[in-house]
């Protein structure tokens, strides 16, 4: 297997500096994380829409499934958050990547059990304030990025060099408009030491999203995307008819409590799994312009790693 030495892939013990996000509903599973996970990179279970018992079975079966490390990603903000805590110290996963909320909540109890912990952050402030705190590594995510984007919006080619200049020996994993070999090289390039891929894998065939949610992905360009849910908490979607429905009422200022109205009619689950990729939200980052097909996870990693090595000749070729 192709290896490529990184501060992240010597942290987290992988191959690959090659991380696939915790996305809900398509890697609310073990399906995909496995998959990327014996593929050499590193496999997410989103336990963010997961209900306790469905995400017990599902770490018992990335365990029993792969001797290669693997996560779990934890928005701290979900309801029963502290019971998902309890769960997780019980079944020890390899990774943490927690969001939506400060490390110390739970940072030194899962460091006492083995667990590696990265913290997910949008800006330099956040990262120097997460390192202090004495998490192992950083995920630094730009307004590329589907789903939840910085709220300030700067792009991941500027927030990953001001977070890596600011921690210098942390090692980072970049997030955010990366969909191939060459954004990897771009953001090592920049000082991380690897690169997420979220809407990626999400045209995957072994991501738990609808059939029609994958084509939309697939059908979008790299400017279809649009963020809406300002001041409600802001994500970026594929335009559809909820966007449409947002962004009249954002610029027209209508009343917050109208918009949250209606930002909440919508859900992801919807587009996800009952595929209504007219009325929900189908989260994607701007990189689904840059994706052509729905591939097997293993297939992805392998593609990813020969985009590299492309990019890697062009920037170095060989001496003459």
């Amino acid at each position: 297997m192709t290896v490529i030495p990184t501060p992240v892939t010597r942290l987290l013990g992988i191959d690959l500096p090659i991380v696939q996000a915790g996305m809900s509903w398509a890697s609310s599973c073990s399906a995909l994380p496995l998959a990327v996970s014996r593929a050499g990179g590193l496999g997410v279970v989103a336990a963010g829409p997961m209900r306790p018992a469905d995400l017990a079975r599902t770490l018992d079966e990335m365990a029993a499934g792969t001797d290669r490390p693997w996560a779990v990603n934890l928005p701290l903000y979900r309801a029963g958050a502290d019971e998902v805590i309890e769960l997780l110290l019980e079944r020890r996963p390899p990774v943490l990547i927690a969001s939506q909320g400060g490390p110390r909540r739970y940072l030194r109890r899962f460091q006492d059990v083995g667990t590696t912990c990265l913290h997910v952050v949008a800006g330099a402030e956040h990262a120097r304030k997460a390192v202090d705190a004495g998490v192992d590594g950083l995920v630094v995510v730009g307004a590329e990025a589907g789903g939840h984007p910085p709220p300030a919006m700067v792009t991941t080619q500027v927030l990953v060099r001001a977070v890596v200049t600011a921690v210098p020996d942390t090692p980072v994993v970049a997030s955010g408009g990366i969909a191939d070999g060459a954004g990897l090289a771009a953001m090592l390039a920049l000082g991380a030491g690897g690169a997420q891929f979220g809407t990626r894998f999400l045209a995957s065939e072994e991501a738990t999203v609808h059939p029609d949610y994958k084509a939309a992905v697939l059908a979008a360009g790299v400017d279809d995307t649009r963020t809406v849910g300002h001041g409600l908490g802001v994500i970026r979607a594929i335009a559809n008819g909820f966007t449409a429905r947002m962004t009249t009422l954002e610029t027209s200022a209508a009343d917050l409590d109208v918009r949250r109205k209606a930002f909440q009619a919508s859900t992801l689950k919807d587009a996800a799994l009952h595929g209504d990729v007219t009325g929900g939200k189908v989260e994607a980052g701007q990189s689904a312009g840059l994706i052509d097909a729905v591939l097997p996870a293993a297939r992805i990693v392998e593609r990813i790693v020969a985009e590299y090595a492309d990019a890697r000749e062009r920037l170095l070729p060989p001496a003459t």
